[in-house]
């Protein structure tokens, strides 16, 4: 099973519409989830703004091509829901969420090792960076 890290702490996966790699849907398909490996090229993000859900792969806390993954789909104009799977430790889910990320998909191993109070303690990631004290 998994769990599904938000602002709010963890809850359940409530997308039912399934998973499938970026080249098995047309581009403009809302009924499933497009899941993204970390290495995918930012050519291949163009069309999948209709998406309702992109999954992107963090198959260790050190690959972070996920957060720049995330931050073009952003700037390209995604508004869909956009999750993060895999490796991602708690202390990376302020860049996560400030990458653009909405939620957070981990194992239940990561989830008893690193509970909710370790999540929820990041949760207020837009007023503790080090841009936001820079600014004033």
């Amino acid at each position: 099973m998994s769990v599904i890290v938000t602002d709010a702490g963890f809850t359940v996966d409530d997308f039912a519409c399934g998973f499938v790699a970026a080249d098995e849907v047309a581009a403009n398909d809302c009924d499933y989830g497009i899941d993204l490996p970390s290495n995918t090229a930012p050519e291949a993000l163009a069309g999948l703004n209709n998406a309702a859900m992109i999954r992107i792969d963090f198959p260790s806390s050190a690959d972070g091509r996920g957060f720049t993954l995330a931050a073009l789909l952003r700037r390209a104009g995604y508004k869909g829901r956009l999750r993060a799977k895999g490796h991602i430790l708690a202390d990376q889910y302020a860049m996560a969420r400030r990458s653009g990320f909405d939620e957070v998909e981990i194992d239940d191993a990561l989830a008893a090792r690193q509970p909710e109070d370790q999540w929820q303690f990041r949760a207020d990631w837009q007023n503790h960076n080090y841009q936001a004290r820079l600014r004033g």
